[in-house]
């Protein structure tokens, strides 16, 4: 199946949705979003990795940022923080340079490594784009945290393609219903962004309504509603 590009959802979707169905649905087809000081230091990170004119070449080793990247199979579309194209007989040819080349997507993230895939997921999806643009495969890449200030090294495994697949055809199809899910609370969601427009207390207590919940903390004093 190949998707057209006006069907065509965020790549970076991914970690959402790994993170919290729930909250994907809400940014990604509700359209809403909130700050809070990590998605902040999250997007700073992101945009010094971004500088799309920025290109240099060190030893064997090409190092380009911001590439976009897009898939028709899966219907995605994002860019990739950092590219590194490694030189490597069994790689691909880069125009206006001799040689072949490996592709190595780099992404960076503000924090330490996660208890789930999110992170991994949305790597993953950026080297099965690479490999559908650049008719490669890709065998490796990198996650850099900012709080560790180091590389760890995610091998693209079957498994892990497949998983990538299923959520973005999950995805679609929720984008197509319109559909938001209700989800169970964890304690995630006290770092969630969108803890105050998501209120997880509606969906702990399926008899609440939104009334209630307002009605709840409002004789509170806006305290103990959750």
């Amino acid at each position: 199946m190949s998707y057209r590009e006006d069907d065509f959802l965020q790549l970076s979707g991914i970690q959402h949705f790994e993170f919290c169905r729930r909250q994907w649905a809400l940014i990604h087809i509700e359209g809403q979003w909130d700050e809070n000081l990590r998605t902040v230091e999250g997007e700073l990170l992101h945009k010094n990795a971004h500088d799309v004119s920025f290109s240099e070449k060190r030893g064997d080793t090409i190092t380009v940022r911001g590439i976009a990247v897009r898939s028709s199979l899966m219907g995605v579309s994002g860019a990739c923080d950092v590219v590194e194209f490694i030189k490597d007989d069994s790689g691909i040819q880069i125009q206006g340079r001799s040689g072949k080349y490996r592709p190595c997507p780099i992404e960076y993230k503000r924090g330490k490594p996660k208890q789930k895939d999110e992170d991994i997921l949305q790597l993953t999806a950026q080297a099965m784009c690479l490999e559908e643009m650049l008719c490669c495969q890709i065998e490796a890449g990198c996650l850099f945290y900012g709080e560790i200030r180091r590389r760890l090294k995610v091998e693209f495994t079957d498994a892990l393609k497949e998983k990538v697949s299923r959520m973005f055809d999950e995805m679609h199809r929720l984008c197509a219903r319109g559909h938001t899910p209700k989800v169970k609370p964890t304690k995630a969601c006290g770092n969630c962004s969108l803890n105050n427009l998501c209120l997880p207390v509606l969906c702990k207590d399926r008899t609440l309504s939104a009334y209630d919940y307002i009605e709840r903390a409002t004789a509170n004093g806006g305290e103990g509603a959750i």
